[in-house]
């Protein structure tokens, strides 16, 4: 005899059937700050301990600082301020340990046993999901940091502390963390939003020239794709950029952010379960060709790239007028950067060898899954999606670059 158990309504699970589904819904609000500032471990600047004060949790709050060893050849008291500054504010923080040391740039994400070294060291420490790691470096740090933090414990608080113009205003205030796998640009990683993001502009004064022009490239990306004003900005003050002026860099660093905060938050998309993501305008490009130059190429010189390989294509194909593309290729080249690079053209005859370019299209579609979904410029400020591409006008597009 089989039993049956009525439900709340009286009728028994026979009645209604035992493999109807139950459906789960629930939904969770994210928030996190973008705070600007001037020498965070200043004694006097007490952004870093109100930040973690505010969390309205008592005691001090236990804290790893992890640090891109490239920032020391330009600040290589950075270590001690650190200690010093947990010094000054034990009231409110906790340093667990002295500030630990990782490679900086692609390298970071690159060697696997790099991640389960941070993680044994956060087990070692005893961080708890009240504890907080502070990533202190360039986006590629930022990403490594994220990952290790994000998976243990399922979610270690994480303090973010972008050093490079390309961190600040664009991987450093988003939502995504991640490593490179089996020659994948961020194959492995996870959406976890950190607790804070705190830009400081005195890291940007000792960026070396490559660097401070790279992170111009995704303000240019979402400016071109989101706000035509942002553009003009940028391209009436690219040459003081180009020659290191500080106020025009701060102004574009923050609308950067703004932009990138605004869409994460008002696409309805923001951990990209869908095809489309129109913040990697140029990416398709780009991240093959970071995977083809061997990571000679910085990221924001890559994107640069893409960008204007989309561009020149959207340009032949007559979605972009000739005036918009001359204009958006004077102000990338204003600003400093090659807009070509011998990778561009490898291999364009055969799209699936493992040299081509054109592998990052299907790279790109299998990341994001669904269809393939690129977007292209029909005017500054106003991009479009498509989800077929012709190969010989992206082939014409290369050798327009080529002549540049």
């Amino acid at each position: 005899m089989v039993a049956t158990f009525p439900n709340a309504a009286g009728v028994n699970a026979k009645q209604t059937g035992l493999f109807q589904p139950i459906r789960q819904r629930f939904a969770v609000a994210f928030q996190y700050d973008v705070h600007f500032t001037k020498n965070l471990f200043d004694l006097d600047n007490s952004l870093l301990a109100d930040v973690l004060a505010a969390d309205g949790e008592a005691g001090p709050k236990k804290i790893m600082v992890i640090v891109d060893d490239g920032l020391l050849a330009h600040h290589p008291k950075l270590a001690a301020q650190i200690v010093a500054y947990s010094d000054r504010y034990s009231a409110d923080l906790t340093l667990t340990r002295n500030p630990l040391l990782v490679p900086g740039g692609e390298a970071a994400k690159n060697d696997p046993l790099l991640i389960e070294h941070l993680q044994r060291q956060m087990d070692a420490v005893g961080l708890c999901r009240h504890s907080y790691v502070v990533g202190i470096g360039g986006g590629a740090v930022l990403d490594m940091v994220g990952y290790a933090a994000a998976t243990a414990h399922r979610g270690v608080r994480l303090i973010r502390v972008p050093t490079t113009v390309l961190a600040q205003n664009d991987s450093g205030v988003g939502v995504k963390n991640s490593v490179n796998t089996f020659g994948k640009k961020n194959f492995l990683g996870t959406f976890a939003p950190p607790y804070a993001v705190l830009n400081d502009c005195s890291f940007l004064t000792t960026l070396d020239d490559r660097d401070w022009r790279s992170g111009m490239a995704e303000a240019l990306k979402v400016a071109l794709i989101k706000d035509r004003a942002f553009f003009e900005a940028i391209e009436e003050s690219a040459v003081a950029i180009a020659r290191r002026s500080m106020a025009p860099m701060q102004s574009a660093v923050r609308r950067c952010a703004e932009l990138h905060l605004n869409h994460i938050a008002s696409s309805g998309d923001p951990f990209e379960m869908g095809s489309s993501r129109p913040l990697d305008f140029g990416h398709w490009a780009a991240h093959r060709l970071e995977h083809l130059t061997r990571y000679r190429l910085r990221h924001g010189e890559a994107v640069a790239i893409g960008i204007m390989l989309d561009c020149t294509y959207a340009y032949l194909a007559d979605l972009l007028s000739q005036t918009a593309w001359q204009r958006i290729c004077t102000t990338f080249r204003t600003l400093g950067f090659d807009l070509y690079v011998p990778e561009l053209s490898s291999h364009l005859d055969d799209p699936d060898h493992p040299e081509s370019l054109f592998r990052g299209l299907s790279e790109f579609r299998e990341h994001l899954g669904g269809e393939l979904t690129l977007t292209l410029l029909q005017d500054i400020g106003v991009g479009m999606e498509v989800h077929q591409v012709d190969l010989d006008r992206y082939r014409e597009a290369i050798a327009i670059l080529a002549q540049l």
